[in-house]
C-alpha cells in the first residue's frame, strides 16, 4: 500500500496515469510527450516506480514495450481501507479508483491487462481459476464448469443453474496459462454484444504468485467494456483474499 500511495503522491505520475486512462497501450516515447520538460530518462523513473506499484503493466511487442493501467491495486485500497477514513478521502479514493478502470485497444496486444501478486503457489492459483469449488466464493458466487480440452464448451453458472456466462476453451497449459472465449449472459445488452477473448496467466515471480488476466476483442466504447473494467478488478482481488486469507471479499 505504502508503494501505492507513494506513486500516487507525485503529479507527473498522476499526469502519466490520466494519459493512460485516454489511451492505453503507450510506449515511452509517447509517455514522453506528456511531461514535455522531463527527460526521458526521468519519464523512465517515473514509470518506474508506477511499475513497482504495479499501478501499470507492460508487456513487449516485437520492439516496443507497451505500458498499461492496472486499477487492481486501487481496488485493493478501496477494499482495504474504505472504512477507517473520513468521507472525504473515502470520496478521492472511490474517485480515483473509477478515473483509472478504463482504455482502449491497440492493434494486435490486449485492450486491457490486470494484474495482481498473491502470496500461495502457482498450483494454488490455478486450481482457483478451474475449479468451481474456488471458484463460487470470488467469481460473483458462480461455478466454472468445462473439461478445459481446447474446443470444449465452457460455462459459469449461478447456484440456482442459470448461466451467467458461456464459451469456448482456446487453449489450456495447466498450471500456466487458460485462453477461452467468454460470452456474457447476465444483461440482454452484453449478450447482444457478443463473445470476448479472456487470457488467464500464472507464473513464478519471487516466492509468491503473478497472476495476469488480458482482456483482448473488445470495443472500448461499448457497455461490455465498461462492465469488465469494472468487475475483473473486483474477480481479481477477490481471488487473492481468498487464497490469502480463506476469506472471501465482505
Amino acid at each position: 500500500m505504502d508503494a501505492v500511495f507513494k506513486a500516487l503522491n507525485d503529479p507527473g505520475r498522476r499526469a502519466l496515469l490520466d494519459r493512460l486512462f485516454e489511451t492505453d497501450g503507450l510506449t515511452l516515447g509517447e509517455l514522453c510527450e506528456v511531461l514535455p520538460d522531463m527527460t526521458r530518462f526521468g519519464v523512465m523513473n517515473h514509470l518506474g516506480v508506477l511499475e513497482d506499484a504495479e499501478l501499470i503493466t507492460t508487456r513487449r511487442d516485437g520492439r516496443r514495450k507497451l505500458h498499461y493501467l492496472n486499477p487492481v491495486p486501487i481496488r485493493l485500497v478501496h477494499d482495504r481501507w474504505i472504512s477507517k477514513y473520513t468521507e472525504s478521502l473515502v470520496g478521492s479514493v472511490a474517485a480515483l479508483k473509477t478515473h483509472l478502470e478504463g482504455g482502449r485497444p491497440t492493434m494486435d496486444t490486449p485492450e486491457h491487462i490486470y494484474q495482481v501478486y498473491i502470496r500461495c503457489t502457482p498450483e494454488a492459483a490455478w486450481n482457483a481459476i478451474v475449479d468451481g469449488d474456488v471458484t463460487v466464493q470470488y467469481f460473483y458466487g458462480t461455478r466454472i464448469e468445462s473439461s478445459f480440452e481446447p474446443g470444449a464448451s465452457m460455462r459459469y453458472t449461478y447456484p440456482d443453474g442459470t448461466v451467467a456466462a458461456d464459451g469456448e476453451i482456446i487453449s489450456f497449459d495447466p498450471p500456466k496459462r487458460l485462453e477461452y472465449t467468454f460470452h456474457p449472459r447476465w444483461d440482454p445488452d452484453l449478450d447482444a454484444a457478443g463473445p470476448v477473448r479472456q487470457v488467464w496467466l500464472v507464473e513464478e515471480a519471487n516466492g509468491v504468485t503473478k497472476l495476469t488476466v488480458e482482456l483482448w476483442d473488445i470495443d472500448p466504447a461499448g457497455k461490455t467494456f465498461a462492465e469488465f473494467t469494472g468487475g475483473i478488478p473486483y474477480i481479481v482481488s477477490g481471488m487473492k483474499s481468498v487464497l490469502e486469507t480463506g476469506q472471501p471479499l465482505g
